[in-house]
């Protein structure tokens, strides 16, 4: 399969496309022929080791994980044996858990992981954006406990987290104010 991959952190053009082996899924794997993916601050921080801490965590003078990307969307192509929430055929989208490797034609990712069964009325493309901002918003908005009737304000609402954000309030129930800069 073919596959961006970068053996060195730096500008965008470290990133290579290359052949390498298409992943089989373990038991507990789906195999996702990925039809979207997409670029996101993440994926950027990691390939140019900024801030330079990324490099205790990712690799001290070279990157460990040799192909980016977080979120994805695409077509489940085969599973494991011990797989039973999701069927060859299903159309699903989410994001590697840091793990990344969403460059490329397929991954293996488990079936606990962070992906749900995309809703027909989204595109691939549509849906492969939708993770990044979705999972950083939850996080924030889990820590600040938001009740019923509450007055949130959020700053940035423009951006994948900020708009994220705000349906996540209003689902909560919170009176919100969204601004963008």
């Amino acid at each position: 399969m073919k596959a961006a991959v970068y053996t060195q952190y730096g500008v965008p053009a470290v990133l290579q496309l290359k052949e390498v082996a298409k992943p089989s899924p373990k038991e507990n794997e789906i195999l996702v022929r990925i039809k979207a993916t997409a670029v996101n601050s993440g994926d950027v921080r990691l390939r140019r080791a900024d801030p330079a801490a990324v490099r205790l965590f990712f690799g001290l003078l070279k990157p460990k994980i040799n192909i980016l990307g977080c979120v994805f969307s695409g077509v489940i192509e085969s599973i494991g044996n011990d797989v039973k929430q999701f069927k060859i055929g299903d159309e699903v989208f989410g994001h590697t858990d840091m793990n990344f490797g969403a460059y490329a034609e397929y991954i293996c990712l488990p079936q606990e992981g962070s992906l749900a069964l995309k809703p027909a009325s989204i595109s691939h493309n549509q849906a492969a954006v939708i993770p990044f901002g979705g999972i950083t918003a939850l996080h924030f908005i889990k820590r600040a406990t938001i009740r019923p009737g509450q007055k949130v304000l959020i700053i940035g609402a423009s951006g994948a987290v900020g708009s994220a954000a705000v349906q996540l309030a209003k689902s909560n129930g919170a009176i919100v104010t969204a601004v963008c800069t």
